[in-house]
């Protein structure tokens, strides 16, 4: 993940609009339980049921933490407001849900908060950036994971995986998958034994040769949204399209015509299981 500059100006305003943000969450979230139980318990119950949802929707101690946090600090998110509200509206359908992130950063603790009874993972290629981040928010989820790509070997790779038959999707697979280079094998065991609801892509780095490059990344969440079993689709959220690589690989495994949002440098895909999708050619896309 790229390390962002801020400026005051833009950092005060983004504090306010994310303070916003997440207290709409918590409003939203309030209302959304609270008629539901007052729709299951019926109105002579209405008092009980009013007890229980202030119980149940009392912000955690995650979610304060953010507003606090947002509310107090100069340094922000790297995606604007309009990025990251595309996944906000899917979060407000979908949490509690298995939100696996790629990339650890400023905007961390905002996700968590914004998911709060959901599983939220984050995996970063940087062990001294996850101190930094985790010594001031040592509730969140993340792990050190290691990269075997680089950036300079993008178009190597994309022009060279169809020749290995493991990199197929009708026979890929990710853990212990060695002969697939853009398999990622390293994983923590919790990101295979999982099926995510969510992915954001915003990492690993990928703006110089030698970087990891968000190659693997990009196949990697293709290959979790097609082996799906639950129902609906996987969103996957994929930042920094304006950059060669992020773009071309997208449209190679997830697929432009699962694009269902972009916004600024960020695009949005809804990518349903494999079973559901007839594909003659046996290619991602």
């Amino acid at each position: 993940m790229k390390r962002p500059q801020f400026t005051p100006e833009r950092s005060c305003l983004f504090v306010v609009a994310l303070s916003g943000l997440i207290i709409g969450a918590l409003l939203f979230s309030n209302l959304i339980r609270s008629v539901g139980n007052i729709s299951s318990f019926g109105l002579c119950s209405f008092a009980t049921a009013k007890a229980r949802a202030a119980a149940e929707d009392a912000a955690t101690p995650t979610q304060l933490q953010s507003i606090l946090h947002y509310a107090t600090s100069k340094i922000v998110p790297q995606q604007s407001l309009a990025e990251i509200s595309v996944t906000f509206d899917v979060l407000k359908t979908r949490s509690p849900c298995n939100f696996l992130v790629f990339g650890l950063g400023f905007d961390s603790l905002m996700w968590t908060s914004l998911n709060p009874h959901g599983t939220n993972l984050f995996l970063e290629e940087d062990p001294k950036w996850v101190q930094t981040i985790v010594k001031n928010t040592p509730t969140l989820n993340a792990h050190t994971v290691q990269y075997l790509t680089q950036l300079k070997e993008a178009d190597s790779l994309l022009k060279t995986y169809r020749s290995e038959p493991l990199c197929s999707p009708s026979k890929t697979y990710l853990r212990g998958n060695y002969k697939c280079r853009l398999a990622l094998t390293g994983l923590p065991d919790e990101v295979y034994d999982k099926e995510w609801d969510l992915i954001m892509i915003d990492a690993p780095r990928g703006y110089f040769p030698e970087a990891p490059g968000r190659m693997a990344a990009i196949f990697s969440a293709a290959v979790m949204a097609r082996e799906r079993k639950g129902s609906g689709v996987t969103h996957v959220f994929l930042h920094d399209v304006n950059r060669r690589v992020e773009k071309m690989f997208a449209e190679e495994f997830l697929c432009r015509k699962y694009l269902v949002k972009a916004v600024g440098r960020l695009w949005h895909f809804e990518i349903p299981p494999a079973a559901n999708v007839s594909q003659s050619d046996g290619w991602f896309c």
